[in-house]
């Protein structure tokens, strides 16, 4: 269940790229900002364990925000991080919809132009 909304993104992207051709460089950023975001949360989460300094919470959502939730998503599943704090979780959704509904429209444009 946890793995639905990466799936129908998945689905949403492809669909994008057979209907209006994205370029190549759409899925490298999503994949480079992924992995940055995956590796914000490890740091942030051996951080947590060792009691060092952490990375703020609004670093990790601006990541997601720019198109690293997918790498947040699979890091909060995988290193069971952020996953239960309530405040977060929805800060995160929120994040998530917002670079869906970016993506779509920027996608849309992208076409028309």
């Amino acid at each position: 269940m946890a793995y639905l909304p990466l799936l129908a993104f998945v689905l949403l992207y492809a669909g994008a790229t057979l209907a209006w051709g994205l370029p190549p460089l759409v899925a490298g950023a999503y994949v480079v900002t992924s992995l940055s975001c995956f590796v914000a949360y490890a740091i942030d989460k051996s951080a947590a364990r060792k009691g060092g300094w952490r990375t703020p919470e609004r670093t990790l959502l601006l990541l997601g925000l720019v198109g690293g939730w997918p790498g947040g998503l699979l890091a909060q599943q995988w290193l069971r991080h952020k996953s239960a704090k309530r405040s977060f979780q929805a800060m995160f959704w929120v994040t998530v919809a917002l670079n869906v509904a970016g993506f779509a429209y920027l996608s849309w444009r992208m076409a028309g132009a």
